[in-house]
């Protein structure tokens, strides 16, 4: 299925270094970002106090995340779970106030507002869960990274495999630094979406790969450039197709998804466009620059030795 089809190739190679320079900058200020601002973590991550209230009927989220915010709480998480009448709360530790504290001022709160609500459950979550949680991220996005490229290093070869994997850290990298640079909060949520943003970018990557296996199979008489403008533009139009539809999915959580799932498709939202970027500019350029021919994909045909079946 196609919305267009451009009949001449676009010399993406051309410009290939001019664009790879720029990535190469916005790469290093994600990287100077992350060390010198830091992500802001959630409370899931620097621990704090868990509160469920349930109401008689369904909670008006917005307003239990103003009467929140109003106790001096900004850094707060405020989410429905299981019905619509129950009301999960997360609020971060402070200095001299405990766990029934916190959650006696926010119940009284909610009662000036609602008497109908009920406490249900008060935890408090300590920083050594978060650490926890940090850690099992980071180990699964390493096992996601190593994963990939086994997968294209035994379907295609391994100068796809690590192009492949520059673009994907490349796209990683600045999305974090986007969270760093403006200091967005950095939550579990916003964790599901990079590894979200590995397979998605991989995926645009084994596209335009196969589509250059392809090619070196049919244009025999190219050059390796020719072969990869050539498979780059005649995805094009499946790109826009896909990457339009995907992002018009996640324009809709960004602008009616509420609070709870803004940063989530930020984050999309920022993967799908360096995805694509990435994916023409990044993995196909170092695939070229490390040296891919076309024996490295296609298995050349041995000619057929005049001998053979001669009868001696």
């Amino acid at each position: 299925m196609e919305l267009f089809r451009i009949k001449k190739t676009i010399p993406f190679m051309r410009h290939a270094l001019v664009f790879n320079a720029i990535s190469a900058v916005t790469f290093v200020l994600a990287v100077f970002f992350l060390f010198y601002n830091g992500l802001h973590f959630s409370i899931e991550f620097k621990g704090g106090t868990l509160i469920e209230v349930s109401y008689k009927s369904p909670a008006d989220i917005e307003q239990v995340r103003k009467t929140v915010e109003g106790l001096g709480y900004a850094d707060n998480q405020v989410q429905s779970f299981g019905r619509a009448e129950d009301v999960m709360i997360r609020l971060p530790s402070q200095p001299g106030v405990n766990t029934a504290q916190q959650s006696g001022k926010v119940l009284d709160a909610l009662k000036l507002r609602n008497a109908d609500v009920e406490l249900r459950r008060v935890e408090y979550v300590g920083p050594q869960v978060g650490a926890e949680l940090a850690q099992n991220g980071l180990t699964a996005l390493a096992m996601v990274i190593v994963g990939i490229m086994i997968y294209l290093a035994i379907r295609f070869e391994w100068k796809y495999a690590v192009s492949a994997i520059i673009a994907n850290l490349h796209d990683v990298i600045i999305i974090l630094g986007f969270f760093a640079f403006f200091q967005w909060e950095f939550s579990l949520t916003v964790l599901a979406a990079v590894l979200a943003v590995l397979g998605y970018s991989v995926n645009e990557s084994v596209v335009v790969f196969d589509r250059i296996r392809e090619n070196f199979r049919i244009q025999r008489k190219t050059t390796v450039v020719e072969v990869i403008d050539s498979a780059i533009t005649s995805t094009i139009s499946r790109t826009v197709i896909t990457h339009g539809s995907t992002q018009m999915m996640v324009l809709a959580m960004l602008l009616f998804g509420g609070p709870s799932l803004h940063y989530f498709a930020v984050a999309l939202t920022i993967g799908i466009c360096f995805g694509i970027y990435s994916s023409v500019f990044v993995a196909a350029a170092v695939a070229m620059w490390l040296g891919v021919k076309r024996e490295d994909l296609i298995k050349p045909i041995k000619e057929k030795d005049e001998t053979d079946g001669a009868v001696v």
